[in-house]
Formats: structure tokens, sequence, C-alpha cells
């Protein structure tokens, strides 16, 4: 009997529980995807670092902070201020949940929001690991 319940919840986890796409990217991978979106080249070598820093390059990457915000995705955005999480909302007017799939549109356009407003210094693990370093743009072949 215990088999069947196992069964039937697998069924009900696979069928109703959503799925996220998710996708860990190597460096070269991510700076071809960076500059799909746009990123400015000559800041394509600090976005990498702050993205090592802050996510290990895991865009399904999710801290619980001590305010009981949540730090999401790639660059790592708060939700506290960026997102909502069920529907679209925060300053970059998106849902929560749209930052931790494998599609970083969303995400791209939200970091250079906060980059524009707050720099590259909103981000600890870019102060941490990046700032006042010579971070030259990814050596990755066709690029």
């Amino acid at each position: 009997m215990s088999k069947v319940w196992f069964f039937v919840g697998f069924v009900f986890v696979s069928v109703y529980v959503p799925e996220f796409e998710s996708k860990v990217f190597t460096k070269c991978g991510l700076t071809k995807e960076l500059l799909q979106n746009k990123f400015d080249r000559t800041l394509v070598g600090n976005w990498v670092c702050l993205i090592e820093s802050e996510s290990a390059k895991n865009t399904s990457k999710v801290i619980v902070k001590a305010n009981g915000s949540k730090s999401l995705g790639l660059f790592q955005i708060n939700s506290k201020d960026w997102c909502k999480f069920g529907s679209k909302g925060g300053k970059c007017n998106i849902k929560c949940e749209d930052l931790i799939d494998d599609d970083i549109c969303l995400d791209s356009l939200c970091a250079k929001q906060i980059y524009k407003e707050m720099g590259f210094r909103f981000w600890e693990g870019w102060v941490r690991n990046c700032y006042g370093r010579n971070i030259p743009f990814p050596n990755c072949p066709n690029l």
C-alpha cells in the first residue's frame, strides 16, 4: 500500500509543482550570454566577477536574508525592493520567480537598472571580490 501512496505523491508533485529550469554557466558561456543581453563590453569582466561572487553562475540560487527577504538568481537581486512574489512589482516591475529560471533577459534588465541607480557597490560580492582589481574581459575564443 505504501508503494501506491508513493506513486500517487510522485505523480502529484510531478504534475502540480512548478518546475524551474536552472543553469550553471561556464565563464565563457556567461560572457557570451551577457553580450547577447547587451551588457557594455568594457564592463563584462566586472559583471562576470560579480556573478561568480554572488551566485557561482547558478541561475536558480536563492539566499534568504536575515530580514526575511530573498536574494535571487544569477545576479542575486533582492526581493525587498526590486521584485515581487506572485505578480509583477518592485522597482524592476518583475515577478521574483522570473529571476530563478534559466532565461536571464529580465534579470539582466533589472541588474542594469540596479547598476544605473547604485553601481556595482550594491553587490557585496563585487565589493568583496572585485572592487579595486583590474578585471579584464574574459579570455574566451570567438568573443
